[in-house]
């Protein structure tokens, strides 16, 4: 399986192939596509989102997940090949920093660096006008910081996260101060175009989504807590929600991205396709 899998990211990577995308070996990984589990899709579009638009020189933003996690390494292999020279990175989180200074990967901050060339995350759902709802990992207020920064943002995801509509299938997060996080919370679920949710602070690990893995509230890299919306039907309206949101007296952010996405690249069964907006 491994071997297939290397095939296909070969296929699929114009700097390990050392030219440009193969369409007619990307046709013949078809099938090796279809077997790979969802960590080797992952890889997939982790690698590939480097590969297409990733250029010595540049700043980069690098996500936080375990689908942006691809990318950081597909990163850090191809400086420490020479394939790319003369790149600066900035994290998204403390466990992603962490990740490229194991890798070698030169890092800034947005105190130095304003402008990005681009900026490569996962998702947790993408809608069909590639809005998204992101923060399961608890990372979401750096992710959009440095993300909307970038004249680029590649999202990448497997099949699973493509959704008709956001709310359903994962809960929307909202970072929140700790002070009177109780009256936060409310004030949250009684938002206009967040009614029929329901919230709950999340426990535990900030790095799991909404999965209790703890009696404690979570704490985020910036010492707040995280408050998850559950939806039983579709967001009706994201960005009225995610202005009402913003404008609620102890939310620091939410996890609603939207009108921000380049373009999205998708691994499936049937192979990795391309979304723009």
């Amino acid at each position: 399986m491994l071997a297939l899998i290397c095939a296909a990211s070969i296929a699929l990577n114009p700097h390990a192939a050392g030219t440009r995308l193969n369409r007619s070996a990307l046709r013949s990984s078809g099938t090796r596509v279809a077997m790979a589990t969802q960590d080797e899709l992952k890889k997939l579009v982790g690698y590939k989102a480097v590969d297409d638009y990733v250029k010595s020189g540049m700043v980069i933003g690098l996500g936080t997940g375990s689908t942006a996690a691809f990318a950081v390494e597909r990163v850090g292999m191809l400086l420490k090949s020479g394939a790319l020279k003369d790149i600066i990175a900035i994290p998204t989180s403390l466990r992603t920093k962490e990740q490229a200074e194991d890798l070698g990967i030169p890092l800034v901050t947005l105190g130095t660096h304003s402008v990005l060339d681009v900026a490569i995350d996962g998702a947790d759902a993408v809608d069909p006008r590639l809005n998204l709802i992101k923060g399961g990992g608890g990372a979401l207020l750096r992710e959009k910081m440095v993300e909307v920064c970038a004249k680029q943002f590649i999202v990448i995801v497997d099949e699973s996260k493509m959704v008709d509509g956001l709310g359903p299938s994962f809960p929307l997060p909202v970072e929140i101060t700790p002070f009177c996080w109780e009256h936060t919370m409310r004030k949250v679920a009684a938002c206009p175009a967040a009614a029929g949710c329901e919230a709950k602070l999340r426990l535990g690990s900030a790095a799991t989504g909404a999965k209790v893995d703890g009696t404690e509230p979570a704490i985020t890299d910036n010492g707040n807590y995280i408050v998850d919306l559950f939806f039983k039907t579709n967001i009706a309206d994201p960005v009225a929600l995610a202005d009402q949101l913003k404008a609620t007296v102890g939310v620091v952010d939410h996890g609603l991205f939207c009108s921000m996405t380049t373009a999205c690249i998708i691994a499936s069964k049937d192979g990795i396709s391309v979304k723009m907006p």
